[in-house]
């Protein structure tokens, strides 16, 4: 069974700093792009930040501002967040492209996914 599995979520006060995990599990995902969503409370879900297979290209939505930065390894994709706003606040969620060596970011191709970890900046 394939999983996405979250991690690093958690309270922080705005303008701190928290990292995000996913790392994956019945297979590897080393060819595909990488993704992070994230859902704020009673919104839809959003696009953050994504990467590509080889790392070397990356997008990102206008509100990360240079705050956020995506990156990965052979195990693992990370997020790091800096300068956290309250707007922040949602359940941020990893995704991983249906086929492997595409780039499409913000498109609808992600076909695995997380159940997502919490983060709650506080003003």
């Amino acid at each position: 069974q394939v999983q996405l599995i979250e991690s690093g979520g958690g309270l922080v006060q705005a303008g701190g700093s928290l990292r995000l995990s996913c790392a994956a599990s019945g297979r590897t995902f080393s060819a595909y792009t990488m993704a992070w969503f994230r859902q704020p409370p009673g919104k839809e879900r959003e696009f953050v930040a994504a990467i590509r297979s080889n790392g070397d290209d990356t997008d990102y939505a206008d509100f990360v501002q240079g705050r956020f930065t995506i990156s990965r390894d052979n195990a693992k994709n990370y997020l790091q967040m800096n300068s956290l706003k309250p707007e922040d606040t949602a359940r941020y969620y990893c995704a991983a492209a249906q086929n492997p060596y595409t780039w499409a970011p913000r498109g609808s191709g992600y076909a695995y996914w997380g159940r997502g970890t919490q983060v709650t900046v506080s003003s």
